[in-house]
């Protein structure tokens, strides 16, 4: 099966390769090249869809035989895992993408054979499909069990698999990384027809043919982003949806640049402007696709990204850089041959009107992800890496721009408008926000930045609203667009609800004990297996006499070390969430502790007559002093703390190290200020959508304990309004829905 494999990955490249060599032939020639292009086209579609069957019959059969098979599967799978393990190595997820662009390319040969475009558009797709093979063959799934681990003996079958990776064993990862490869293969869409047109000297022809294409495009993409940001909510634990991780937002920076294109190509097709803008962002979209491919893939991320793949080796990696290089020297070559044709005929020169509130929004959204891309790529660049911080900090001047500008491009006319005429259009809606936002700062919600926002997404959801009800009236089908930005407001007013007014405690649990966390009586009653040999730790929650039970889980994830899974009950406003840290021997009833605090990252508190800084994070020594140690798989995590009694100054370093089974052991820091030892009981990395950065310390003085071993040790969190996250997410994907169907049916 293995020979068999190899040989049809080898049919389907050669058959993209020539279909696109005839397609070429025949923009030029007659029909005869242009009848084989489709012959070949269909030929190696099919060669996929075979190719694709025989790698999961292998799956389905446990042919452990095979190395892919015996590196992502195992016989305790239930089906639906056993599926989803098709994609999930390197080699599987590259045949998963071009069997994505292979069925993609049935329906474009269609669309565009009706539209007359047929020979340029589907020569850069098929070319594009090629290279997709050539990575397939470079790296490909059909390989014996003997040539993937060559220290198992020549001829002795292994009796069971590897296994899928823990994380991946959930509902959620079934769907995420399919979704988003189709969104990766759609982009290649646009692209195409950006290349098409200025090859045929005819560069209207994106704006004319690619809107509908481009929807589905940022549509599926974005879907498959936010399913792994609930993913990552409701399994790994950590309390949020989103950490800007390299390779998170190495998906979400093409995406923001595919959403800034569909706006400008919809000016592009009321008034022909932003012709140039409109190829440039088509280009850029497709090579962040592939840029973010190659920061997945390559293995450049390896000590930056918990999501990253290993290093796939010299061959794919060079061909990843290559693939860059000719969709960046292609594109942006084609718009320096075409620069006479792309020269705007006049100088634009208005200051208000639709085209440039809408270029303006997308010129935000562009900025975002520039911003993103470098925090992104800071790795390839040098050892050190950005905090997310950065990422917050830099986007919310940003998002506020675009936002604002999103409801006042509603107010706006084509061609020149005047402001003032604009901000009497809008002004109904202007103080209804500027009164919610007055409303909170009265309740207490003081800052300014976020302040700001709420206004401008208050406003967009009001302004939306207000036209999308009116033209809902008279098309219902047109509301695709007011529904996207009702959901974009929905959404950013559960970030800012859910992030900025979190409140997160961690709580020791000793069994069947009360415990008072964030106004909730908490009781640990124990734990018990589940199904799947893991261990559900049951926690009651009472308050005011409402009683309800949550159910985290952990469990021994092998080479992962241990994975931790929290439970979550959601109510109207808010989430109450649970997510297990440790289980711990329960401490005696005579042991005497020191005091407690919480210190977010750069804040100050008071110690007593002291105070007390947490100035950082120090990972990179302790932990290379672990592995130096014999810790390997092992995570060390250091604090920075500054005190000061207000004359002398003092730095002390506590440490934590959690070992593969989860279990953590504690290092004080001693301190001559103090006249005692400050122990780190906690972290909490902060995040979009997530608390700022904090640590947990208790100060010991000589004679106190730290904590035992073992009761159930927990992080509660009381996360407000983040149902808006989710209800936002489907509004505004809704909306590109419709947009989507609208505007494949008018081309």
């Amino acid at each position: 099966m293995n020979l068999l494999g190899n040989a049809l990955i080898f049919v389907a490249l050669i058959a993209s390769v020539l279909s696109a060599v005839q397609y070429h032939r025949s923009t030029a020639s007659d029909l005869q090249p242009l009848k084989r292009a489709r012959l070949l086209l269909n030929v190696g579609a099919g060669t996929i869809v075979v190719l694709s069957a025989v790698l999961l019959t292998l799956l389905l059969e446990h042919d452990f035989s095979n190395g892919y098979v015996y590196s992502y599967s195992s016989r305790d799978l239930p089906l639906h895992f056993l599926i989803s393990s098709f994609y999930a190595g390197q080699e599987g997820s590259f045949m998963f993408w071009a069997l994505c662009s292979a069925l993609i390319g049935l329906p474009l040969m269609w669309y565009t054979r009706k539209r007359k475009s047929e020979q340029w558009v589907m020569a850069v797709f098929m070319a594009v499909q090629a290279v997709l093979l050539l990575l397939l063959y470079a790296k490909t799934p059909f390989k014996s069990v003997w040539e993937t681990i060559p220290q198992l003996p020549a001829g002795e079958l292994p009796a069971d698999g590897r296994g899928l990776n823990p994380l991946l064993q959930n509902f959620w990862m079934v769907i995420h990384p399919p979704v988003l490869f189709i969104g990766f293969a759609v982009m290649a869409v646009p692209f195409s027809f950006a290349i098409a047109g200025m090859w045929k000297n005819d560069v209207a022809m994106l704006g004319a043919q690619a809107l509908g294409w481009l929807l589905f495009s940022v549509f599926i993409l974005g879907t498959g982003i936010m399913l792994g940001a609930y993913w990552a909510y409701g399994v790994l634990g950590w309390g949020g949806y989103w950490g800007w991780d390299p390779v998170e937002n190495s998906s979400l920076v093409p995406w923001l640049t595919g959403v800034a294109l569909v706006h400008t190509l919809i000016v592009q097709r009321r008034t022909g402007k932003f012709v140039r803008l409109n190829l440039a962002l088509a280009i850029v979209s497709f090579l962040l696709v592939i840029y973010s491919t190659f920061l997945t893939r390559s293995g450049v991320l390896g000590d930056a990204s918990v999501h990253s793949f290993v290093d796939p080796g010299a061959v794919v990696y060079w061909l990843l850089v290559a693939s860059l290089v000719a969709i960046a020297a292609t594109g942006f070559g084609l718009m320096f041959a075409r620069r006479k044709v792309l020269r705007p005929a006049q100088a634009d020169n208005q200051f208000i009107s639709k085209e440039t509130a809408l270029a303006t929004g997308a010129i935000a959204l562009v900025l975002s992800a520039a911003v993103i891309l470098f925090g992104t790529s800071l790795p390839l660049i040098g050892k050190s890496t950005v905090d997310t911080s950065f990422y917050n900090t830099m986007n919310l001047p940003l998002v506020i721009a675009m936002v604002l500008f999103i409801g006042l491009s509603l107010y706006t006319q084509w061609g020149e408008d005047k402001v003032k005429e604009v901000l009497k259009r809008a002004l109904k809606w202007v103080v209804v926000s500027l009164a919610a936002c007055i409303a909170l700062f009265f309740a207490g919600v003081t800052d300014v930045g976020v302040l700001t926002l709420i206004f401008t997404s208050a406003f967009a959801l009001f302004v939306n609203l207000d036209f999308g009800w009116k033209q809902g009236v008279l098309d219902i089908r047109a509301i695709g667009g007011k529904l996207a930005h009702i959901g974009l407001a929905v959404f950013l007013l559960g970030v800012i609800a859910s992030g900025r007014f979190n409140e997160m405690k961690q709580a020791s649990l000793p069994l069947n004990r009360p415990v008072e966390a964030l106004d909730h009586t908490l009781t640990y009653t124990g734990y018990a297996p589940t199904p799947d040999n893991k261990y559900a730790f049951h926690v009651k929650v009472e308050k005011n006499g409402s009683t309800f039970t949550l159910s985290p889980v952990m469990f021994d994830g092998g080479q992962q070390g241990m994975m931790r899974n929290p439970d979550i009950k959601s109510f109207l406003t808010s989430d109450f969430y649970i997510s297990p840290i440790s289980l711990e021997q329960p401490e005696p009833d005579h042991a005497e502790h020191g005091n407690t605090y919480t210190i977010e990252k750069g804040k100050t508190i008071a110690l007593g007559q002291y105070k007390a800084t947490f100035v950082k994070f120090d990972m990179n020594t302790h932990s290379q002093e672990a592995m130096a140690g014999g810790g390997a798989g092992e995570m060390t995590v250091g604090a920075v703390l500054e005190l000061s009694d207000g004359k002398a100054t003092e730095t002390v370093t506590p440490i934590m190290t959690y070992a593969k089974d989860g279990r953590p052991t504690y290092n004080p820091a001693q301190s001559k200020l103090l006249n005692a030892s400050i122990q780190l009981t906690a972290m909490n990395v902060g995040g979009m959508g997530s608390a700022s950065s904090s640590v947990t310390i208790e100060v010991l003085h000589p004679g106190e304990d730290g904590p035992q071993s073992d009761a159930l040790i927990v992080e509660a969190s009381i996360k407000p309004f983040i149902g808006l996250v989710w209800v936002g997410t489907l509004i505004m994907f809704i909306g590109f829905f419709v947009a989507m169907m609208k505007r494949l049916k008018e081309a």
